[in-house]
């Protein structure tokens, strides 16, 4: 069964329109066990939602995951994920942590249990509110 996920990006590191200009991206740096977890979990073909950490704090896209199971290239050690990534859409709406805190479906949520996780298991239930919430 497919997965659903949420990435963070500060957009002044790396934002979506940065991914939408590479067409793919390596996504790399994660040093947090439970987000590293997350990573190695993912699997080719899965989405995930793009989320600007610090500026916005808001959903802004989805992404495919196009490369599963890749050794971090930033770490030396090898000890750490990462994925590669494409952009698959914008979406209609961006959606706002305010938006997703307020949402009784949602208050179980990752994102909202825990704000400082990179990267993020969505569940589909939270998917489909967060995707509702979006206009789509």
């Amino acid at each position: 069964m497919a997965r659903y996920w949420l990435m963070k990006s500060e957009p002044f590191k790396y934002s979506w329109d940065d991914l939408v200009a590479e067409k793919e991206g390596v996504w790399d740096g994660v040093r947090n066990h439970r987000a590293k977890n997350n990573l190695a979990a993912m699997k080719v073909g899965e989405e995930a939602f793009f989320y600007h950490s610090r500026e916005g704090l808001e959903i802004v896209g989805i992404v495919t995951i196009s490369v599963e199971g890749i050794t971090d290239p930033t770490d030396p050690t090898g000890k750490w994920a990462a994925v590669k990534i494409k952009p698959k859409r914008k979406l209609k709406n961006p959606v706002t942590l305010k938006q997703i805190k307020a949402d009784p479906r949602l208050e179980d949520c990752e994102l909202v249990r825990l704000g400082r996780l990179s990267v993020a298991e969505i569940t589909p239930d939270e998917w489909k509110a967060i995707l509702e919430l979006a206009g789509e």
